[in-house]
């Protein structure tokens, strides 16, 4: 999300972006509003000036972001909406937490929502489909792995499989 909210031309002070897709991230954006879709970005966000536990750390909109400071998870604003548009949703690919989990308290947004989540997928409202190794750290450490629908531990692999890439183990097993 921060190279997102980086190619919108937000200040995002130290935070990790991908430097070299702040260009592919753009297009995305305008392809997105181009045909009426909407990518999620983070209403207000939880920043510290350093990445530890239990660093000092303020919520604020996600257009407040100082110098000097990094975004590391999404504030309770952005959860509750995440959690509203997975209310409207019946499928949830999921790839990657929403902020620093292995770290309190960085692993609220990332909890709030894999608690949703879940919730709904116990429901029968929801397929839930995640992968990662960090995904599924993040899915342990909010104590729902079992709950979801599908869990990967292969990111890339599971990524590979989602673009509809041939994975070579399947392929020889498909052969077999």
């Amino acid at each position: 999300a921060n190279t997102f909210l980086a190619a919108q031309g937000r200040q995002v002070g130290e935070s990790l972006i991908e430097p070299d897709l702040l260009g592919t991230a753009a297009g995305i954006l305008e392809k997105a509003a181009g045909i009426g879709r909407e990518i999620v970005l983070p209403i207000d966000v939880v920043l510290a000036k350093e990445f530890k536990a239990n660093a000092a750390s303020r919520a604020a909109p996600a257009s407040d972001v100082g110098d000097g400071e990094m975004i590391l998870d999404i504030g309770p604003k952005s959860a509750d909406y995440v959690i509203s548009c997975l209310r409207r949703c019946r499928t949830l690919v999921w790839n990657g937490p929403f902020g620093a989990f292995e770290l309190k308290p960085f692993d609220a947004g990332t909890n709030a929502v894999a608690r949703a989540a879940a919730k709904l997928t116990k429901e029968g409202r929801l397929l839930t489909i995640a992968g990662g190794g960090d995904t599924v750290a993040a899915l342990n450490a909010a104590g729902v792995t079992g709950d979801f629908s599908y869990v990967s531990t292969a990111g890339g692999a599971f990524l590979e499989w989602m673009e509809g890439k041939v994975l070579p183990g399947l392929e020889v097993l498909r052969k077999s």
